[in-house]
């Protein structure tokens, strides 16, 4: 195969980490990015355009002859950037503005699930507050309130009290999400753990890529607001093949065989949001997407070749791929976040020996940075590196992971110190 032109739109950390991967493919020739951060820039061409800007990123997609797009964020589907890139015939890893919704609309979602009888929680969709608490009478505490569209990864309550709910029911209606939360869904409260299992689609078929757990409360201890996550480590050791055939069987194929015959095939990343019930693994959400900071484990533990793979899930050809293959080493991510994250990050914030050299398997990633004028490494979002590691055992990727967050500074910077405890603590 000659050769390829890729263009990677996003310019977070999950794409810092597919961008490392894609560069080191021997079919990737040429790799632009769109917008790109300063990690990025070490490996691939930068382009100013918005992720959101889908006419400016087909502009760009044939300006440079691009034979296949990735899309990193959500926000750039949701937008339709794949159906004008199959306007014009050029290849997309990355759903339709349709499919997408089984992220962009959790009430779409749900409703997607009743329709075809996968497994969840019992749930509601509700435009008003005085309908909201005539369906939150009829369930126990705690009660699980999302705004229905995008946002950003912070529009979920897990409220203990009733107060709690209703005040998360107002301000989500209220404005607080904008247009995603118009509508709220609320949902009964799931008992289990969570963890994450990630599917590359074709709109036919499916294929395994690797499970994670992450952490989404901000501070140690599954304390604080929730975020887009502050850490994740793969294999998570409570996802066994069992589970993971069992969530494949009644979620992950039912699900690309129903949007299939409803017109509306899902290609792209697959990303189920599992609760492991009593009763078995049930869907918490869909993400239309790699997961962010899931990504980044997988990137670190794939032996594969990406490319081949996105490329032949973007042209309908998933079939014909081999599965991946995987280290066998435990991945760790730990996320270095601004002061003030989730609610009101500060921005600006200097960043120093990012770029040192670790040594052994430990990986930077940049997810929220900028270059000032002088040439030097601020922070420019919320969560600002992710720092990744490899290791023989979990254990000794998280001790790697901490030694190289220990050298790095940010002011006013935080990040969690017991990244990987579930998997980590003994179990009866």
């Amino acid at each position: 195969m000659e050769k390829l032109t890729i263009l990677l739109v996003g310019s977070g950390g999950r794409e810092h980490a597919l961008a490392w991967k894609i560069a080191q493919s021997p079919l990737c020739g040429r790799l632009v990015a769109a917008p790109g951060n300063p990690g990025i820039e070490e490996v691939a061409e930068l382009r100013n355009v918005k992720v959101t800007d889908a006419d400016a990123l087909v502009a760009l997609a044939r300006e440079i002859g691009a034979d296949l797009v990735v899309v990193g964020p959500e926000s750039a589907l949701e937008v339709g950037l794949a159906d004008k890139l199959a306007e014009v015939g050029i290849p997309c890893f990355g759903g339709s503005q349709r499919a997408a919704q089984l992220e962009t609309s959790k009430a779409f979602t749900k409703d997607f699930c009743q329709r075809h009888g996968l497994p969840t929680a019992a749930y509601g969709v509700f435009e008003d507050a005085a309908s909201a608490g005539a369906f939150l009478d009829s369930l126990d505490a705690p009660f699980v309130i999302k705004a229905d569209g995008l946002a950003a990864g912070k529009g979920v309550v897990i409220a203990a009290t009733r107060a709690e709910a209703d005040a998360a029911v107002v301000d989500m209606l209220g404005g607080r999400f904008g247009s995603a939360g118009a509508r709220v869904v609320i949902e009964e409260f799931m008992h289990g753990e969570e963890a994450s299992l990630f599917a590359l689609c074709d709109g036919k078929t499916a294929l395994l890529f690797g499970a994670a757990q992450d952490h989404k409360r901000a501070y140690d201890g599954d304390e604080g607001p929730n975020t887009g996550g502050m850490g994740t480590y793969s294999p998570p050791p409570v996802l066994t093949e069992a589970l993971i055939e069992q969530a494949w069987r009644e979620l992950i194929v039912p699900t690309v065989e129903g949007m299939a015959a409803e017109g509306n095939p899902y290609v792209g990343v697959l990303y189920a949001g599992l609760m492991l019930t009593p009763t078995g693994p049930k869907l918490v959400e869909y993400n239309a997407r790699f997961g962010d900071p899931e990504c980044q484990t997988l990137m670190l533990r794939l032996s594969s070749d990406l490319v081949p793979i996105l490329l032949a899930a973007a042209k309908g050809e998933l079939a014909s791929v081999a599965p991946p293959t995987w280290r066998e080493e435990a991945a760790i991510c730990v996320v270095l976040a601004a002061e003030g994250y989730p609610d009101a990050p500060k921005t600006g914030g200097l960043i120093q020996d990012a770029d040192a050299d670790f040594g052994g398997e430990a990986v930077v990633f940049h997810a929220g940075t900028t270059r000032d004028a002088e040439g030097l490494l601020r922070a420019s979002g919320g969560r600002v590196l992710n720092v990744c590691a490899l290791g023989a055992t979990l254990h000794e990727a998280r001790d790697v992971a901490y030694a190289a967050l220990g050298t790095i500074s940010l002011e006013g910077g935080f990040y969690r110190t017991d990244i990987g405890w579930r998997a980590l603590q003994p179990r009866g």
